[in-house]
């Protein structure tokens, strides 16, 4: 077991192994989970260390990107994922507000996160909405007009 001196990427190394094996469906209950295995742990490293692995909340329970198709960045990952795309809205000069079916906005997030589109600054996800930031109106507009387009072809597949 490792003692008060492990380092972070063996606490990371733990928490994706959890997540792989047990359902895990709130940061305390993973400072429970890790604490449990001798790892001296705050929700906030907690925290960093979930969102330095790429884990997302899926219908409830955190995942790791690996459950969710690989930690590369794949067009085919995005082009699968706009299929649950209901709907993008402009929300001022450099944010798209994208609604999806609900526990799936994460996933989708991600997929856009991963796809590494310049014009996008990141994302912010709740359950069935995520937000989409971007540099400016012009990146925007682009990024409007490209997933619009992802959600035609996802659609007509």
């Amino acid at each position: 077991m490792p003692g008060k001196m492990e380092s972070w990427q063996q606490r990371r190394a733990a928490i994706e192994e959890l997540l792989r094996h047990e359902e895990v469906h709130s940061q305390a209950e993973l400072v429970e989970l890790l604490t449990e295995r001798g790892f001296s742990v705050t929700q906030s490293s907690a925290s960093r260390d979930l969102q330095e692995i790429g884990a997302v909340r899926v219908n409830g329970r955190y995942v790791t990107g690996d459950a969710l198709g690989g930690a590369a960045p794949s067009s085919s990952e995005l082009e699968e994922a706009a299929v649950f795309v209901k709907g993008v809205v402009a929300a001022g000069p450099y944010l798209l507000v994208v609604k999806t079916p609900p526990g799936i906005a994460a996933l989708v997030a991600l997929a856009l996160d991963r796809a590494g589109w310049p014009e996008v600054v990141g994302t912010v996800a709740g359950d069935d909405t995520f937000i989409v930031a971007t540099a400016g109106r012009r990146q925007q507009a682009r990024v409007e007009a490209k997933l619009a387009t992802l959600v035609r072809e996802a659609v007509h597949a």
